[in-house]
């Protein structure tokens, strides 16, 4: 059963004659870091309120074609009835951040769902080492940096044991340093979770590095779904669609160019040394 399931979705806020999501069909698959890659209106946004509930309940507009997450109609069931299944975190933690320390923060929904002390205990320590935080407990998450603030909501989300892991944008306001560990530990929850993780962001490079697949959007429909090479090859179409293109796609697009080749197509800085190294090499690099 796949963790999310749109078909032709449109959806209209209450208050805005513009479509939000203008015909949307999108598969996740089980175990996948997929990304949602698009600029400010493009509707990654709206997909992700969706993945739980949040529209059509909380969020009010007008919905239309087919909205499942673990096989179940959204607009058929309540947000509580995610809530352990999904968990969210928004780009600004501080939306989500409001017990006086990080251990109640972490507790505060399996408490809600009655869970048994002893297991709310083991739920705590496991999502805050999960996510780098062990030893913080008694830390007010007020007076933490970017970076932990926004892992406390990753781990209060992970204490609900979600089978799916959406996150809106969740590095925007965050140092280099702050975005590095952020994407570790999403990496790591995938990899060694097996977590579904669905990601919106705006920045190419990130996703470039962690997604198992893209997901390009652009006035709330799809435009783009594939592998990141198969997205992020080509600068002049991501400008296109107001995406700021990796260095590594500006450089690969910018050797087929001068070389009068196709075959350049980075995904990593290791493939790039080594693609560039046997061109050298080579003396050659196939220049016409």
């Amino acid at each position: 059963m796949r963790p999310l399931e749109l078909r032709d979705v449109t959806f209209t806020h209450a208050d805005s004659p513009k479509r939000a999501l203008d015909g949307i069909s999108l598969d996740v698959e089980k175990g996948e870091f997929v990304t949602l890659l698009g600029e400010n209106g493009s509707g990654k946004s709206t997909v992700c309120m969706l993945s739980n509930g949040l529209i059509p309940h909380a969020i009010r507009g007008q919905l239309g074609g087919s909205v499942k997450v673990f096989g179940y109609e959204v607009a058929e069931h309540s947000v509580a009835e995610f809530a352990t299944r999904v968990g969210i975190v928004f780009q600004e933690p501080e939306s989500q951040l409001f017990c006086m320390s990080v251990e109640e923060e972490v507790s505060f929904g399996p408490e809600n769902l009655a869970v048994p002390r002893e297991e709310i205990r083991e739920r705590v320590e496991w999502a805050l080492e999960l996510t780098g935080m062990k030893g913080y407990n008694d830390r007010s998450p007020f007076s933490l940096s970017g970076g932990e603030k926004q892992r406390v909501a990753i781990a209060a989300a992970l204490s609900m044991r979600p089978e799916m892991l959406v996150l809106d944008e969740p590095a925007y306001a965050l140092d280099p340093v702050g975005r590095t560990e952020l994407y570790r530990v999403l990496r790591e929850l995938k990899e060694k979770q097996g977590m579904t993780v669905l990601l919106a962001e705006r920045d190419a490079e990130d996703a470039s590095t962690f997604s198992d697949r893209i997901v390009l959007m652009k006035a709330g429909r799809v435009v783009g779904n594939g592998t990141p090479r198969e997205m992020l090859r080509d600068p002049d179409r991501l400008r296109s669609i107001g995406i700021w293109p990796p260095q590594l796609s500006e450089v690969s697009a910018l050797l087929n160019r001068r070389l009068g080749r196709s075959d350049f197509d980075f995904s990593s800085v290791q493939e790039a040394e080594k693609m560039i190294s046997a061109l050298i090499s080579s003396g050659k690099g196939g220049a016409r």
